[in-house]
């Protein structure tokens, strides 16, 4: 397979160099920024991208890469940081910048033959993040782009196919940068258009029947969008040696138990377990009203719970996870990045390691958005592919103070009409997450002419690109209204509703 390979010096848009390639219809994988020159060759990539990063390249602590890469005789880009490197390696120099540049600028194109700038204009809004800048051109390289504070804002080596931009063109307010990456992938590295869902689909069924053999998989099915598409992959590929597990924890939303039945159990015919342990969790979760208690509880019970389920379901070698490319990708804590060295991640609950399986991860290669493209290749319905995110505790962390089975029924009742609502204003599918909150608040309201003393319940939606930061939507009034007066009229225990207004930060899209 076709593949771009990417050094990571701990840049925040590391990420989305990747996600670029990818929408280009080429592979990308990131790897630490020390990885030998060795492994990169194994891996036989079509071309080599310098990412950027916060650290400076004449800093005594300073990242650098393997030396050997530039040995490898293949087209290489540095992005940021990454032109930095190619400078420092090759005998250019690079200071520190008397003008810094941040934000917007405009890079004049002075080579209008060099590839990486085919088919755009000579001028492009392009967008800066850095306070060094090279001061002297490594042997044999030539300019072909300045910016207003820098003479060297993107540099050529014509015929050893090396690049270096000083700009992010991954980022959005770098308009045409996904041509700029196009024609490095496509008309410098010569790669095609073969990373399809497609394609996948078929090269993932193959490594998955060759991993598994004749032996079985258990995979701990949520309902969510990634345990679902793993789900579907692997039966697809190995039929009825998957077993899913199903734990109905009674905080799930309305009909969700029946939906994952009705979906996996009969149309796509899967052996399907199901195990319904609502009343454990409720009897766990009795008189608790602190949040990281209730996470405690549910996370411990599942254990438990899908422990016994799997000694029930039989002997099995692999457990299947949900596990995405995000997830496993080694980050790089570099000049006060914060990021963890590896996170840990568990779908299926932090399962015990005395739980003695081989993982089968057939996601992990993945990003969320490409999961979303795999399930319908599969022929996932779209309320499960494009299923909003939905916390691990459930309905526990969004009905606030004590859990009982009343408060829980009235709840979903409502959430479910905030639901229909905002999928009849085909806005649903729009917003990163709808949802109601219960909260442990009454009041005195006034239907039917009597007194009523019921429960306030607030709508949450919020707008986001990958639940780090997010901003409330502004739903119309009239859907506001619409769903106020529906929640009042048809859900007995709620005479007030309220809409959340705050944005994260400072608030989280979560209450609790």
């Amino acid at each position: 397979m076709e593949q771009i390979v990417i050094l990571d010096f701990g840049s925040q848009y590391t990420q989305v160099i990747a996600r670029r390639i990818r929408e280009c219809n080429v592979y990308s994988t990131i790897v630490r920024f020390d990885t030998p020159a060795s492994e990169i060759a194994a891996m036989n990539p079509k071309g080599l991208i310098l990412s950027g990063g916060p650290s400076s390249v004449y800093a005594p602590d300073a990242p650098l890469p393997d030396k050997a890469i530039f040995k490898l005789g293949i087209p290489v880009l540095g992005i940021c940081f990454g032109v930095q490197i190619l400078a420092q390696f090759l005998g250019g120099k690079v200071e520190r910048g008397d003008k810094r540049e941040y934000g917007k600028g405009t890079l004049t194109v002075s080579a209008a033959s060099c590839a990486l700038f085919q088919g755009l204009p000579a001028q492009l809004q392009v967008w800066n993040s850095h306070g060094d800048k090279l001061t002297r051109l490594p042997k044999d390289f030539v300019v072909v782009g300045t910016t207003e504070n820098s003479s060297y804002a993107a540099i050529e080596h014509p015929k050893r196919r090396y690049f270096g931009i000083q700009f992010h063109p991954e980022v959005v307010h770098t308009p045409q940068g996904r041509e700029i990456i196009s024609n490095f992938v496509h008309g410098v590295c010569g790669c095609g258009k073969n990373w399809t869902m497609r394609n996948y689909v078929e090269q993932a069924t193959e490594e998955i029947r060759r991993q598994v053999g004749s032996d079985r998989v258990i995979l701990g099915l949520s309902g969510g969008v990634d345990s679902s598409v793993a789900a579907a992959l692997i039966h697809r590929a190995i039929g009825d040696q998957l077993t899913c597990i199903f734990v109905n924890n009674g905080l799930l939303r309305a009909r969700e138990a029946e939906v994952v039945q009705e979906v996996f159990g009969r149309n796509f015919a899967l052996r399907l377990q199901y195990e319904d342990a609502t009343k454990l969790f409720l009897q766990k979760l009795k008189g608790v009203t602190d949040p990281e208690k209730k996470r405690k509880i549910i996370g411990k019970a599942f254990v438990d719970v899908f422990q016994a389920a799997t000694k029930r379901a039989g002997k099995a070698k692999f457990l299947a996870q949900g596990t995405l490319y995000p997830d496993v990708i080694e980050s790089v804590p570099i000049a006060g990045n914060p990021a963890a060295m590896i996170k840990s991640h568990h779908n299926v609950g932090g399962l015990p390691k005395n739980m003695k399986f081989e993982l089968l991860e057939p996601l992990r290669a993945l990003f969320k958005d490409e999961v979303r493209q795999l399930g319908v290749e599969l022929g996932l319905p779209k309320e499960i592919v494009q299923r909003q995110p939905f916390p691990g505790p459930g309905l526990a962390v969004r009905c606030l103070g004590e859990i009982t089975g009343n408060k829980l029924e009235i709840l979903r009742k409502a959430d479910a009409i905030v639901v229909e609502e905002m999928k009849a204003a085909d806005l649903y599918y729009k917003t990163w997450q709808t949802f109601a909150v219960l909260l442990p608040v009454r009041s005195v309201g006034v239907q039917g002419d009597e007194r009523t003393y019921d429960f306030t319940l607030a709508i949450r939606a919020v707008e986001s690109q990958d639940g780090m930061t997010a901003d409330w939507v502004k739903v119309p009034y009239g859907l506001l209204e619409k769903i106020s007066t529906r929640i009042t009229n048809e859900v007995r225990g709620i005479n007030r509703v309220v809409l959340d207004i705050t944005s994260k930060p400072p608030g989280t899209i979560e209450w609790e």
